[in-house]
């Protein structure tokens, strides 16, 4: 726990969590861990494998709570601003800057490269398909690429798609 909770916190965090439901479900991940040791078979990171427990019981979660949804909505793509005026790129961490991204973005960006799942894991755990998973990582990526090139700090879904065609 005190070698990967704040790891396994902070992949909940981008994932999507508050800051009280990520440090529960972590709590949860590392009970999960301790019966299923067994089943930890060595082949990755015990790191690694218990981001996977985590991010799975979060997903679980959230699931369970019908907020799960991996569809664009209309305020997805309105813009959001980061940062007060004449803030720069360089100052916004990773969690401010995966706010800009839709809820399926953020999920797939952070499950590819957060907890470094392969693009087919995710779209296993999401139960959504592959071509669909990768979308939302190139979409999500391009949104932070555009981010943090733009002085004004806002994004819109629009921006971005714009620059993809362009």
């Amino acid at each position: 726990v005190r070698r990967h909770g704040s790891a396994v916190r902070g992949l909940l965090r981008r994932l999507g969590a508050d800051s009280a439901t990520a440090d529960d479900i972590a709590q949860d991940a590392f009970l999960v861990g301790f019966e299923q040791i067994a089943d930890y078979r060595g082949e990755g990171s015990f790191g690694g494998w218990i981001k996977k427990t985590a991010a799975r019981l979060y997903l679980r979660r959230v699931k369970r709570d019908s907020r799960f949804v991996l569809t664009e909505t209309a305020e997805d793509s309105a813009p959001i601003a980061l940062d007060g005026p004449g803030a720069t790129a360089d100052r916004m961490d990773l969690d401010e800057a995966l706010k800009i991204l839709s809820h399926a973005e953020r999920l797939c960006v952070s499950l590819c490269y957060g907890a470094d799942w392969s693009h087919t894991e995710a779209a296993e755990l999401l139960n959504i398909p592959l071509g669909t998973v990768k979308s939302h990582v190139k979409r999500g990526l391009d949104k932070l690429r555009t981010r943090m090139a733009s002085p004004s700090g806002r994004v819109s879904n629009d921006s971005a798609r714009r620059e993809n065609l362009g």
